[in-house]
């Protein structure tokens, strides 16, 4: 009888939800990049097949560990969902040494979401159009290279990138993607990592060049568009995977009702269409393939980090 007493108001919650509002979708950096871009767009057409309102937060700070922390502490019950980029988040563990949450017994995975892979761009004053040029001249002249924070993905991937090119340049780490764009296309830094779909436009503009994109093949629809594996960065692949994640013990029946309205918002064709043609990729993994994927990309970013040396506090 005491059993059936405990579970009884997990089972009423996994069987009511959602019937409260707003459903909190917490954006732990700041607005302007890939994740507040994606948030902004999915929360109306979650809204509509939820029937409640959806409200994206941004609430940066610490590489996104302040976000992705309240999220971990917070009531498992639906409510409050993370939309992040899950390499950020599996960096963490091995770069920062007192984290204060376990992305991965704290969190657990809802889906993925979209793809997009980070491009190398230059500030037109810099005389390089390939990655090889860029790296002989990052060796002849003092280069800052902008990251959207220390620790953060785009930032492990110029140093991976180091690790397998070669490559001189001094780090300049911002509060968030948006504010690093803007700095290197008004020169004040001279190479910049960065999800696609915030870094794009200003490539078509002509306000940054392009060198190249972090994948290991062309990407459909950007056949044009070189890769830096195809540069003499061999097997190099790294980019932005925007997924929901909520707190740990959030009933599975709510875990797969919030999975299933993201997925339908990423289905819808107008929305499908928006993503793709800004360079994202429709990446939807069930709840175990999210999970799975985290361990994954911690297990990777954990050699880079350890061959780096590099640590925060």
């Amino acid at each position: 009888m005491l059993a059936a007493i405990a579970i009884t108001p997990a089972a009423a919650l996994a069987s009511d939800w959602p019937t409260q509002q707003p459903v909190q979708v917490i954006v732990p950096y700041p607005p302007g990049g890939s994740s507040d871009l994606i948030a902004r767009v999915l929360a109306p057409l979650v809204s509509m097949e939820i029937g409640q309102t959806v409200v994206v937060e941004n609430r940066p700070g610490a590489n996104g560990n302040l976000g992705a922390g309240q999220v971990a502490r917070a009531k498992p019950d639906g409510y409050t969902v993370l939309l992040a980029d899950l390499g950020a988040l599996a960096i963490s563990p091995s770069l920062y040494k007192d984290l204060r949450f376990d992305p991965s017994k704290d969190l657990t995975g809802v889906s993925m979401l979209v793809y997009t892979p980070h491009l190398l761009v230059v500030h037109p004053s810099v005389p390089a159009t390939t990655l090889p040029e860029l790296i002989a001249h990052s060796k002849q002249n003092d280069l800052n290279f902008a990251v959207t924070a220390s620790g953060s993905a785009p930032h492990l991937a110029g140093i991976a990138l180091q690790q397998i090119a070669g490559g001189e340049w001094v780090y300049v780490p911002y509060k968030g993607g948006a504010q690093s764009v803007q700095d290197t296309v008004a020169g004040q830094t001279q190479v910049l990592m960065n999800g696609m779909l915030a870094t794009y436009p200003q490539v078509k503009s002509g306000n940054l060049r392009l060198i190249g994109l972090s994948k290991k093949t062309p990407m459909q629809g950007f056949e044009d568009l070189p890769t830096l594996a195809s540069q003499g960065a061999d097997g190099f692949e790294t980019g932005s995977w925007q997924g929901l994640m909520v707190p740990a013990g959030t009933p599975a029946t709510v875990v797969q009702r919030i999975h299933d309205a993201f997925a339908k918002a990423t289905q819808d064709p107008a929305t499908a269409k928006r993503l793709t043609e800004q360079g994202a990729e429709i990446a939807s993994m069930t709840p175990a393939q999210t999970n799975d994927f985290f361990n994954q990309e911690r297990a990777r970013w954990q050699k880079v980090v350890q061959d780096s040396g590099l640590t925060l506090d």
